[in-house]
C-alpha cells in the first residue's frame, strides 16, 4: 500500500514510459505518481502504481501551462517533480520552464541547450567536438523533396522528424521508420509520406549502418542539479521490435560495460553543462570499428528500465537530488542483468547472436532478468489479462514481419 509523502511525481506523455517510471518511483519510496495525458490511456488506467488523469487538451500550448498550474494549485501541500515520458513533452516543458518552475521542481536543461540537443543536425555539430562519431545525415522538407537527391550512398533510413504529428497520419503500409536501398524505394517513400498523408514536417534522412539487433548500444545517463554526473550505464539491446509501428523500439537489453564510452559521455555531458536525464543511442559500425551516435534523448523511455532493475533505480536518482538534496557520488553501473518485454520464447528464436543468447539464459536462470511490464506485484485481473494478450501477440509479430529487413539506425 502506498504511503502519504511530501513529494508527488507528476509524469507527462508516452503511458508505457510512463509505467517504467511510475514502477521505478513506487519501488524505491513507496509513492503513487500522478500520471498526466490528453487522451485516454486504458492500460495505465489498470495499474496500482500510479493514479490517472486525462487532461483534456493538455498538449494545446495556450492549455498546457493552465492545466499544469491547476494541478499544482491541488496539490499545493506536496513537492512536486515534473518528468516528461516523451519528447514532445520534454519540449513543452523546457519551453514553459521559467512558469513552471514557480509550481513545480523541473529537472531539466534550459530551452536553448535541450533544442540544441533534440535538434539532430546542431547536436551532431555539438557532438563532433567532443569526439563522437555519427552516420551522415540530411534533412529533406515537403518543399523540396521532388529535388533531393541524396549525396552519401544507398541503403539509407527515412524517418519523420515529428513524431506527435506523424502519429496522427494514417496511409497505407505505414511504418515509422523507412530503409531505401535505392533511388526509386526513396521516391516511393517520399511519395508515401508526403501525397498519401497529411504529414508536412521534416524528413530525417541517413546513411545507414548495417548489423543486427546486437550491434546497437544505449547510454543512460544521469547528472545531477550540481553539473556533475552521478549514474553512467550502458545497454546492449540485444533485441528490437521489426513491426511496422514499433521498429527501433527495444525489447530486450543486457547491460554491458565499457569504461571508455561511459568517460566520453561523461565529460560531454558535464562541459555543456547539462543536468537531468540523459539517453544516448549509437549503433556499432563494423566498417571502420567506431560506435556511431544516432541520437540524443532527454526524456526516459521504457527501456531505460533496464538500469533501475540492475540495481541503481533511475527515479531514486532525481527525486534524492532534487527533492531530498542528498548527496551522491558517481556510479558506472558494471551489474549484469536482462532487460526484456517479450516472452522467452521469442527472446531465444529471435536474437541472432548464439552467444547472447547463452548469456540470457544464464541470467534468467540465475534470477537476474526482469520485464518491467509483466509485473507481478501489478497484476490485477484485468491487466494481467492485457498484459498476456500483448506477451502473445508477439510471437505473431515476430513471425510476419522479423524477416523484412526493413529495419533501421533507431
Amino acid at each position: 500500500m502506498a504511503i502519504e509523502h511530501a513529494f508527488l511525481p507528476v509524469l507527462l506523455g508516452d503511458e508505457m514510459n510512463a509505467y517504467g517510471m511510475a514502477r521505478a518511483f513506487y519501488e524505491s519510496y513507496g509513492v503513487k505518481p500522478l500520471a498526466l495525458n490528453h487522451t485516454n490511456m486504458e492500460k495505465i488506467q489498470q495499474s496500482d502504481l500510479l493514479t490517472f488523469r486525462e487532461v483534456p487538451r493538455l498538449h494545446i500550448d495556450e492549455r498546457f501551462v493552465v492545466a499544469l498550474k491547476a494541478i499544482a494549485e491541488e496539490f499545493a501541500e506536496k513537492k512536486l517533480l515534473l518528468l516528461a515520458c516523451d519528447e514532445f513533452y520534454v519540449k513543452k516543458i523546457v519551453q514553459h520552464k521559467e512558469e513552471l518552475a514557480e509550481y513545480f521542481v523541473v529537472p531539466y536543461v534550459d530551452a536553448k541547450l535541450a533544442n540544441q540537443l533534440l535538434t539532430r543536425e546542431s547536436m551532431y555539430e555539438l557532438c563532433a567536438d567532443f569526439g563522437f562519431h555519427y552516420p551522415a545525415m540530411h534533412v529533406c522538407t515537403v518543399n523540396d523533396y521532388e529535388e533531393f537527391d541524396i549525396p552519401f550512398e544507398y541503403p539509407v533510413v527515412i524517418k519523420p522528424l515529428n513524431m506527435t504529428k506523424y502519429a496522427s497520419c494514417i496511409f497505407p503500409d505505414k511504418k515509422n521508420v523507412y530503409i531505401a536501398r535505392d533511388h526509386e524505394e526513396k521516391d516511393a517513400i517520399f511519395h508515401a509520406i508526403y501525397k498519401e498523408s497529411a504529414y508536412r514536417d521534416d524528413l530525417m534522412i541517413q546513411q545507414y549502418i548495417p548489423g543486427e539487433d546486437a550491434k546497437m548500444r544505449v547510454v543512460n545517463a544521469y547528472v545531477g542539479q550540481d553539473g556533475k554526473a552521478k549514474l553512467l550505464s550502458i545497454g546492449n539491446p540485444i533485441l528490437e521490435e521489426h513491426s511496422p509501428e514499433g521498429i527501433g523500439r527495444y525489447v530486450a537489453i543486457m547491460t554491458t560495460y565499457d569504461k571508455d564510452l561511459m568517460d566520453c559521455v561523461k565529460s560531454f555531458l558535464e562541459e555543456i553543462q547539462f543536468q537531468g536525464f540523459a539517453t544516448f543511442d549509437m549503433k556499432y559500425d563494423e566498417r571502420d570499428g567506431q560506435y556511431k551516435l544516432l541520437s540524443i534523448e532527454l526524456h526516459n523511455e521504457l527501456s531505460n528500465y533496464y538500469v533501475t532493475a540492475s540495481g541503481y533505480n533511475l527515479m531514486q536518482y532525481v527525486a534524492d537530488d532534487f527533492i531530498r538534496g542528498s548527496k551522491q557520488q558517481l556510479t558506472y553501473v558494471q551489474n549484469k542483468h536482462l532487460w526484456t518485454i517479450v516472452p522467452n520464447g521469442v527472446l531465444f528464436k529471435y536474437v541472432q547472436n548464439e552467444q547472447l543468447v547463452i548469456e540470457a539464459k544464464s541470467l534468467i536462470r540465475q534470477g537476474l532478468a526482469t520485464d518491467s511490464i509483466f509485473n507481478y506485484k501489478d497484476m490485477n485481473a484485468k491487466r494481467w489479462l492485457n498484459v498476456t494478450i500483448d506477451n502473445l501477440s508477439f510471437y505473431r509479430k515476430y513471425k510476419k514481419y522479423f524477416n523484412n529487413k526493413g529495419l533501421s539506425n533507431s
